[in-house]
This record gives structure tokens, C-alpha cells and sequence, in this order.
């Protein structure tokens, strides 16, 4: 943050501090504050100022926070608003008390700097997180660790989603069922060994227990129903049968079914061939037949008999309600150092706060990345580089990864997916849907061209060693689906252009992502079981 520099002369003939003497000295305060690159002392002095009636305090405010009361609207500035400003409104005069004589005030400060696209910043609070009920959490971090819930009992919730590995796998595209290790070292081993991997990188889990959560995985497919909020879209269709306490509940129960991630290939197990011959729903179908094998395990019967008060068959959605209150609170994390300056309880460092006047004003970071959870929980091509396996083959054979639109099927969502959270960012690489970027820096530099970006990609995945894989860069030499990509990606950047920034300024929106990490949630709550009511071993 560049260096303010202040000439602040009042002086008062008499004993004690006038009121307009008091607001001088708050905004020498202030002043003196941002010299320091002290942030939140800066924002209470001003603010103590603008409350006092100054309107000069007020007006910056605005001008250089772009918080609370005092920011200016969200429209984007004319230019004669980014112009050289005018010089400021002289405040009404004071009624000066009998007997005392003051100076004039005199505060020379910098020109403002304005937002580009002035976006308030919002920190997230505990109000913002349903309420977790921690005897099921303690049920569901078993379930969780456990790889009974897989199709051949050998890849739990957690290998893909380890908290040592910040809620993900460490990978761009990992390894489900049919391998064993963690991260970078997993590899395929067994009677049905791995042939394949996960179609898309593991999304953090941070915070998916906030009441504001309206869409989940990369595509969006489980999400709730826009025309009725209290209902949720899912693959399966409609879930009303079940006792479903939250979104992410929900989310929880489809993982189990994806061959390649937790259910297996038909015929090596009964879930696997019950998912592959569409049985779902019911005593027979996959759900029902992984409620059973839990309920049948006594350590998890007489758990949720003594959770609920009375014994009865374990459900599905019980399980599924579990592991949700488990991951609501293991992977909450909201006691960033960007939270706590939003909270007026610390500041930032004077480079991760020039960091967040570009996330939100000049790199129009948070035209995307906004709100309290830094998501519009929106789907935006943004031209990431088709890598790995996709999740279907188009009309040609090539393998592609369409996104959004597979679940819309609807043209204009082609190659969208939906915008991440960024809490703890920094730590949950590798980034894009893909992981195709394993330098966070990197991933900046093609945000800001995407078209321009995936002609310079040069692969830097981070893959476990799989012979069998489909090649896993054969996408970026197909020149149909990477001008798809393209196109997709230039119409963003029609309505979503962003500006070139220096080395120093990417620095900058670096130093803010790293506020935006708590290290008591990447350090866990409750953390791995060291045993497990089906036997099995946790992943660690």
C-alpha cells in the first residue's frame, strides 16, 4: 500500500477539545493508521469521523474502503467519475463554543483511487451457517472415513476429500475405487484395479454448511429448484421420500454412485450392478442396499439409535444427514484474516489490502466472486483446458467435458461450470474443474485472456501414474473441441472483459487470496477416527 502523506494543523486557544478538534484528531488517526498499513484501526477512526457529522470523512470512506454506509453505488464509473476528482465540498462550519478560537483544518491526502466496478465485500459470520448437531457430526466422521460405503469397501468419502489435503485429493484428476494411498502417491492395485480416472477434479468442501448454498459440483446438478427454494434438482429426480436435512445432504448421497468414484463396475460387487442397471430407489437398489450393509455394523445402529432416541433401521438419508453435519463442521472456515478485518477485529497486511482493493475494483474479480461465500453460485466458461478422461464422448468420439450443459441442455452453458468458493484457495490445489492448473499464479495470468491462455497452456496437471488411462492431454491437440472451448470462453469475455495486470498487482490479488485461509480449519476439528465400526482402516 503506498504511503499517505498527512498535514493535519488544528489548534484550539482554550483548555479542552472541541468537537470539530475531536474529528481532526480521528482522522489524523486514520491517517496515521493507513501510513502503517494498519487497515482496521484506519476504518474505525474514519468511521468515528463520518459518524460525527464530517463529510469529508464520509466521502472517503467510500473512496478508499468501498464499505458499509459510506460506499458509492455499484454502477460502473463515468468517465468524468475516474477523472482527476474535483477538490471536495467544504463542510458546513461549526458553532464554536464562547471563549475558544480554532484553525482551520488542513488534510492533505492522496486522490482517491475508485473501484472500477465498485462491489462491497462481505465477510462471513456464524449466523450465516445452519446449526450442527454434533453427536451426528461424530456419526458421520466415521461414515465419512469409512469405505464400507463403497461399492468394493476399498475408497471412502475421505481419500478423495482428506482434511490434511485441505478437503480435497492434492490431484488435478484422481483415483477412486480399485487403488489405495492419498494424494499423488494413490495408485491402482487389486482384483479390479482402477482402469480410469475421476472425470473431474475433487472440489474443496470448505463451508458447503452455509445457509446461503444454493448449488452443488462442478455442473451444478444438484441444486435448488429456482421457482421453489424449500425443493432440490437431482439427477434421481425428485427426493421428498427422504428426510433430508440440507442441500448438501443431498450431495452427499450421489458420489456412492459414480463407477469410477466410490460404486465400481457391474459385476463386481452389488451396488455397482445395481447403479449400472438403473436401480436406485428402494429395499434392492443401491441406496437401500448400502443402508443395510451400515445398519447391519452395531456400532453405527446403536450410534444413531442413541442419537435419535430410539431404535430403528438405519436410513439412507440418515446417512447422508451425518455426513453432511460432519463436513458443515470439520470444513467450516470463516475465521480468515480477511474475515476478522471485515469484523473490524484485525488488519490486513498492507500488501494483501492492496490485493483486495484489486479483487474488488480494477481485476473485477468479484463480478464473479462476490458475496460472503466469494461465489455468485453462478456457471461461466472461462476457456479452462480440456484434460483427463471428460465425462462424455461427442458425435466424433472425442472425449469432452461439456458442463453446465449437460445438465441444462441448453447451448449457451456449453463448457460452464460453476464459480468456486475461495476460502482457503491458496491450499486446495490444483485449481479449474480439471485441476489443470497446479500454479495458482498461473490460474490468474489465463483468467485474464482465456482464449490467449489455452494456446500457451503447457501441461502442469499433477496425475497419478495410471497405464491404462486415456491420454490424458489428447483433448488439447483436437482442434474442434479446443476452438469449442474457445468460443465459449470468448463470449464470456464479452460480457466479463478483465485487464491486464502487472506481475506486481497478481502478486497483490495473491497476498489477498492468502488472507482469505484459516488455519484452525486446515488444522481440524475432529480430524480421522483411529478405528471404524465396519473394521476397515481410515485413510490418515
Amino acid at each position: 500500500m503506498p504511503r499517505f502523506s498527512i498535514n493535519v494543523i488544528a489548534a484550539a486557544v482554550s483548555l479542552g477539545i472541541s468537537a470539530p478538534n475531536a474529528v481532526a484528531q480521528s482522522l489524523e488517526s486514520g491517517f496515521s493508521a493507513l501510513e502503517r498499513g494498519d487497515f482496521a484501526t484506519a476504518y474505525r477512526a474514519m468511521r468515528q469521523a463520518a459518524a460525527q457529522g464530517d463529510a469529508r470523512a464520509a466521502s472517503m470512506m467510500g473512496e478508499i474502503f468501498g464499505v458499509g454506509p459510506y460506499a458509492r453505488p455499484s454502477e460502473a464509473p463515468s468517465a468524468s467519475q475516474t477523472a482527476t476528482p474535483a477538490a471536495p465540498q467544504p463542510r458546513p462550519e461549526a458553532a464554536v463554543p464562547a471563549g475558544r478560537l480554532l484553525a482551520p483544518v488542513v488534510i492533505r491526502r492522496p486522490p482517491p483511487r475508485p473501484f472500477a466496478v465498485p462491489t462491497r465485500p462481505e465477510g462471513l459470520i456464524d449466523d450465516m451457517f445452519a446449526p450442527v448437531d454434533l453427536a451426528l457430526a461424530e456419526i458421520g466422521r466415521d461414515l465419512f472415513f469409512d469405505p464400507v460405503l463403497s461399492g468394493n469397501k476399498d475408497v471412502s468419502c475421505a481419500t478423495c476429500h482428506h482434511p490434511t489435503l485441505a478437503s480435497g485429493d492434492g490431484v488435478s484428476l484422481g483415483l477412486g475405487t480399485g487403488a489405495v494411498g492419498l494424494g499423488d502417491d494413490r495408485s491402482p492395485t487389486g482384483p479390479y484395479a482402477a482402469a480410469e480416472r475421476i472425470p473431474r477434479n475433487a472440489p474443496a468442501l470448505w463451508n458447503l454448511g452455509a445457509r446461503d448454498i444454493r448449488v452443488l459440483f462442478h455442473d451444478g446438478r444438484v441444486e435448488r429448484d429456482p421457482s421453489n427454494p424449500a425443493a432440490v434438482l437431482t439427477p434421481q429426480g425428485p427426493l421428498e421420500y427422504m428426510a433430508l436435512d440440507s442441500i448438501l445432504a443431498t450431495q452427499a448421497l450421489f458420489p456412492v454412485l459414480s463407477h469410477a468414484e466410490m460404486a465400481g463396475r457391474a459385476g463386481e460387487n452389488e451396488i455397482a450392478t445395481a447403479v449400472a442397471q438403473e436401480r436406485i430407489h428402494g429395499d434392492t437398489g443401491a441406496w437401500g442396499l448400502l443402508a443395510a450393509r451400515v445398519d447391519a455394523l452395531d456400532g453405527y445402529r446403536t450410534g444413531f439409535a442413541a442419537w435419535r432416541g430410539q431404535d430403528a433401521a438405519v436410513g439412507i438419508d440418515e446417512i447422508a444427514n451425518a455426513i453432511a453435519a460432519f463436513i458443515s463442521h470439520e470444513f467450516r472456515a470463516n475465521d480468515t484474516a480477511f474475515d476478522r478485518y471485515m469484523r473490524e477485529e484485525a488488519a490486513l497486511s498492507p500488501e494483501a489490502g492492496e490485493g483486495m482493493r484489486l479483487f474488488f475494483g480494477k481485476a473485477r474479480c468479484a463480478e464473479c466472486h462476490s458475496g460472503p461465500l466469494l461465489s455468485d453460485q453462478r456457471f461461466h466458461a472461462m476457456g479452462e483446458p480440456p484434460i483427463g478422461p471428460g465425462k462424455e464422448r461427442d458425435s466424433h468420439g472425442y472425449t469432452r467435458d461439456i458442463g453446465r450443459a449437460a445438465v441444462t441442455l441448453d447451448r449457451s452453458d456449453a463448457y460452464a461450470f460453476r464459480t468456486p468458493m475461495l476460502r482457503n484457495v491458496v491450499h486446495s490445489g490444483p485449481w479449474g474443474h480439471a485441476g489443470a492448473f497446479s500454479d495458482l499464479r498461473n490460474f490468474l495470468i489465463h483468467h485474464m485472456d482465456p482464449v490467449k491462455g489455452l494456446e500457451r497452456y503447457s501441461p502442469q496437471a499433477v496425475l497419478p501414474q495410471l497405464a491404462s488411462a486415456v491420454q490424458d492431454y489428447g483433448a488439447l491437440s483436437n482442434r474442434m473441441q479446443l476452438g469449442a472451448v474457445k468460443k465459449a470462453a470468448a463470449s464470456t469475455m464479452r460480457r466479463y472483459a478483465m485487464p491486464a495486470l502487472s506481475d506486481a498487482e497478481i502478486g497483490m490479488l495473491l497476498a489477498f487470496l492468502d488472507a482469505l485461509s484459516d488455519p484452525a480449519s486446515l488444522d481440524g476439528r475432529l480430524g480421522a477416527p483411529d478405528t471404524l465400526p465396519s473394521g476397515l482402516q481410515p485413510d490418515r
